[in-house]
């Protein structure tokens, strides 16, 4: 904290504090503020004390399913396995590192994303308003703070315009508070006030809600408020978002399959196979460890980290991870016009005057920039910084070569009435300065008087009205001439522009400016004109709701524009028919004021049963509501805000986007993910990438679990046929841990599918572990799996001359390992050609899992999945190593098989994929609704 004077820095006179901050009234200089950043660090909080990576570590070796396979390692040892036992001990402890890399790397790409849209403010450097990062800030800094702005650090004001603030992050007061630059008194001792209560200070990490306001900073970083609360925030526990309950869900049932799996065969290994009880607890570890999917968690982790990477490619900063989940299920997206449905690209295309004089356009163009904070900056180029609206007013003036920089010079501001959204205006008050008298005949009437100036929507303005500017001077608006603007009005709106009226009335003389309230200065007003703005629909728009009309989602415009103005856009973007509002059906298009005098039931029946719904002049209050009675239909809402009137309804949302080019850092905090080209068409590829999270865990979970069957019904066989067993445990554990671990994993990373946004959206309470997801895993792959498998090792038995009754006379001495050295040999080719097989048809399941509805037949480019290439080719590579590499073959209990066998593995996969693509071509018929014939069918699935 830099501060020279004494007295604390709230009860300094304002002429005073900047001689105690060490600055000047205009900021300091660059070399200055290097010179203090140096010296005091930047404008950030220390990093949150986090637990060290060595525990984050060990969290990935003590959860549940971890648990699970330390318990199974140690029953091997109880068993007399040491082998096992270190072998699944190894795999939990590969497991927990891949995890723990995948979400330190997660992590890490959420960090370097977050920095990549740094927080921008406006502060005055070498004499001129400049923008800067926030953490750039130092003591002695004149900063601008706006609606919309978060406090960057605590600073005292300097200036203030009707300035409200939210410090509920500081003080748990849930109104707004007001703000003044006034000096306060001196503190009495009896009765101290916190410092977060000084009026006129304004403190980092609180957001201004509506005003203006300048400020000079006196402390940042650790040195705030903020700062020395901060450590609270690291106490906060997080609940568990809806993926990571999904997640556990998932475990929980896999577990108990998995422990009642065991069990079962433990007690039928001592009942009926006549095993010792070491011997069935061998075979019971066996069948948990198959049951375990042990690569969940890391391809839920993987499949996170990878799409929050595309997305960010594709200008969508995800804050929350567990919003991508939610971004699957989206089925209604609220979405503001201007800058996300257009191109916020603003420029006036057309003006309408109640006298078309050439002198009174050109006052219709100074008034409506006098009325404006944009402003013109000369270097290093000619351009306007401020909101598009009003930058577009200085844009057109300058265009006229009425010179907009020079106008608040000439016209000094006195004071300001900010715009809000329920007023719809602005006013301000500024001196006449020179130029009032030059008007011409009939404006002697300007004199030398201040002049107040209101700019806002016309309706609104007009009522305030009751004079019309003409070339000779202000005359009576009588109904006819009002009827003239509402119709003027309604033509510009009709073509898709934003309207702003401009009015004007002499201050009162006696009044000073500061006094009046703001509903007197702005009556008795004289209206000069209209001006009509184009903000262009982004070209990709049109297409991108047509995607979401495939994709089942409804998609509604809420706007404060005029409802005819939203109209036209909306038919201009394809959101509404041309046809589609008429006199015989108005609804499709609701301004605030219909809102209001519906009650929520009926507002949730006209949600219900119309799909294409233009909601305008819409109040925060208002946005809020729909949100909530959509909620309350079980739709799940994504909404669109860029200011502080969206922050409710963003945080009301399911997922809320906020703006990241032109939204303020309030929408941006209250929001899950950041859309860094305020584009509509970027939330399609989000809702499309969440979709396809939610699709490659499924898609995991039914490799993973597919496998599960071939590796249990060698046993039951053995129970049921009193055979030899065709895997060993560790032939289990190779296929679980070794050869599918990789594919898995690459089936997480698979790109969003390209009909994924052709089908209607996922409901809210769907589980990841479905009943259809565990029917087509257990009952269909996986028993076609274990049928060709099982198929294998008795044909391997069967060429040997053996059929199921010899074999069944050999079981006892097989299980011993006192057969025969040949015979055992054999054992060890047929369990060698079983596990093929089951490695070769997870291939097939593999590609089958690719798609959930169209053929599996067609491979994944390298570069749209690379990881799914190194996996199949790593299984491939690792089975022969397994079966050809002597140490290996004997640990395994496998042995080299004849070449002969190897064309049988190549049928494995593809009579998996034509099986599957039978099935899906029956679902595809299914979902038609066309009646089953199945030659025709056969048909149409040869075409695909």
């Amino acid at each position: 904290m830099l501060l020279s004077a004494a007295q604390p820095i709230w009860s300094l006179p304002q002429n005073e504090v900047c001689d105690a901050l060490q600055t000047t009234p205009t900021g300091l200089s660059s070399a200055e503020a290097l010179r203090r950043l140096e010296r005091f660090g930047p404008n950030s909080l220390p990093a949150l004390h986090r637990r060290s990576l060595w525990l984050r570590f060990v969290d990935q070796l003590v959860h549940f399913m971890a648990l699970l396979l330390w318990i199974a390692g140690g029953l091997a040892f109880v068993a007399g396995t040491p082998a096992l036992g270190w072998a699944i001990w190894a795999v939990v402890l590969i497991n927990g590192a891949f995890s723990f890399w995948q979400e330190f790397q997660a992590e890490r790409t959420l960090a370097a994303l977050t920095r990549a849209l740094p927080r921008q403010v406006q502060v005055w450097r070498d004499g001129q308003l400049q923008t800067c990062q926030a953490d750039q800030l130092v003591p002695g800094d004149r900063v601008a703070l706006e609606e919309g702005d978060q406090v960057p650090a605590d600073g005292r004001l300097l200036e203030s315009i009707r300035l409200y603030l939210d410090v509920s992050v500081l003080t748990g007061e849930s109104l707004p508070v007001a703000r003044q630059a006034e000096t306060l008194p001196p503190e009495r001792s009896d009765h101290p006030i916190p410092t977060r209560e000084r009026s006129n200070l304004v403190l980092a990490g609180t957001t201004v809600t509506a005003g203006r306001g300048i400020a000079v900073v006196y402390a940042t970083g650790a040195e705030t408020e903020f700062g020395q609360v901060a450590h609270l925030t690291a106490s906060t526990e997080r609940s568990p978002s809806t993926l990571e309950r999904q997640v556990a869900r998932i475990v929980r049932v896999i577990t108990t399959i998995a422990v009642s799996m065991g069990l079962i065969v433990f007690g039928l290994s001592l009942v009926f196979v006549g095993m010792g009880p070491l011997e069935g607890l061998v075979f019971a570890v066996g069948i948990l460890v198959a049951n375990v999917p042990e690569g969940l968690l890391p391809s839920v982790t993987l499949a996170l980290a990878l799409n929050v990477r595309r997305m960010a490619q594709r200008n969508a900063l995800v804050r929350r991870l567990s919003a991508i989940e939610t971004l699957g299920s989206v089925s209604v997206i609220c979405s503001d016009k201007t800058g996300t449905l257009t191109c916020n690209r603003m420029a006036v295309q057309d003006t309408w005057l109640p006298d078309p004089d050439p002198l009174l356009h050109n006052w219709l163009l100074v008034w409506s920039c006098l009325c404006s904070n944009a402003h013109l900056e000369l270097a290093p180029a000619r351009h306007v910084v401020g909101d598009p609206t009003e930058a577009a007013l200085l844009v057109a003036a300058d265009a006229a070569g009425l010179n907009p920089e020079q106008l608040p010079q000439r016209h000094p501001r006195r004071q300001e009435i900010p715009f809000d959204s329920h007023r719809r205006r602005m006013s301000v008050v500024v001196e006449a300065g020179p130029g009032w008298q030059s008007s011409g005949e009939g404006w002697g009437w300007l004199e030398s008087q201040a002049l107040v100036i209101t700019k806002g929507a016309p309706l609104e303005v007009l009522d305030h009205c009751v004079s019309g500017m003409a070339a000779a001077g202000p005359t009576p608006l009588l109904e006819p001439d009002r009827r003239r603007i509402r119709e003027a009005n309604d033509l510009l709106a009709s073509q898709g522009y934003r309207v702003i009226a401009v009015a004007i009335r002499l201050l009162p003389e006696g009044v000073e400016s500061g006094t009046e309230a703001s509903e007197a200065l702005e009556q008795q007003q004289v209206f000069v004109g209209l001006l009509g703005l184009y903000d262009p629909p982004r070209p990709e728009v049109p297409e991108a709701i047509r995607r979401c009309r495939e994709a089942g989602i409804k998609v509604t415009m809420v706007t404060g524009d005029y409802g005819v103005t939203a109209q036209a856009i909306a038919q201009q973007i394809g959101l509404l028919e041309p046809s589609a509002v008429s006199q015989a059906d108005p609804v499709r298009v609701i301004e605030g004021d219909a809102l209001a005098r519906i009650s929520d039931v009926q507002l949730r029946q006209l949600l219900k049963y119309r799909t294409r719904l233009v909601f305008a002049r819409m109040a925060p209050e208002q946005k809020l509501r729909l949100v909530q009675a959509y909620r309350a239909l079980g739709e799940v809402v994504a909404v669109t805000g860029d200011g502080v009137n969206d922050a409710p309804a963003l945080r009301a949302a399911d997922v809320g986007l906020a703006m990241g080019c032109n939204g303020t850092d309030v929408a941006r905090e209250a929001a899950d993910i950041v859309l860094l080209d305020d584009n509509f068409a970027t939330i399609i590829e989000a809702i499309r990438y969440g979709r396809a999270v939610v699709s490659n865990i499924g898609k995991f979970l039914t490799y993973i679990l597919a496998s599960n069957v071939p590796e249990i019904l060698p046993f039951l066989a053995m129970v049921a046929l009193r055979i030899p067993a065709a895997l060993t445990v560790l032939q289990i554990l190779a296929v679980d841990l070794g050869t599918d671990l990789l594919p898995a994993l690459g089936l997480g990373a698979e790109p969003p599918e390209a009909g994924g946004m052709r089908r209607p959206p996922r409901k809210r309470d769907t589980p990841l572990l479905s009943r259809a997801l565990l029917l087509r895993a257990y009952l269909f792959l996986g028993l076609i799996e274990a049928l060709l498998a099982m198929g294998g090792y008795l044909l391997v038995w069967q060429g040997a001359g053996f059929d199921l009754a010899a074999l069944r006379q050999l079981a006892p001495a097989l299980l011993h390992h006192s057969a025969p050295a040949d015979l055992l040999w054999l054992q060890r080719q047929a369990s060698a050609v079983t596990f093929c097989l089951i490695v070769f048809s997870q291939v097939g399941v593999l590609l089958a899992c690719r798609r959930e509805r169209s053929s599996g037949w067609s491979l994944p480019a390298w570069r749209d999945n690379p990881l799914l290439w190194i996996g199949v080719m790593a299984e491939l590579a690792l089975t022969a190593a397994l079966i050809l590499t002597p140490p290996l073959a004997e640990l395994f209990a496998m042995a080299p098989f004849p070449a002969a066998w190897l064309p049988w593995m190549l049928v494995a996969p593809v009579t998996i994929l034509l099986a599957d693509d039978l099935r899906k071509g029956l679902l595809r018929y299914q979902d038609s609704g066309q009646q089953f014939r199945p030659w025709e069918m056969l048909k149409a699935l040869g075409q695909r």
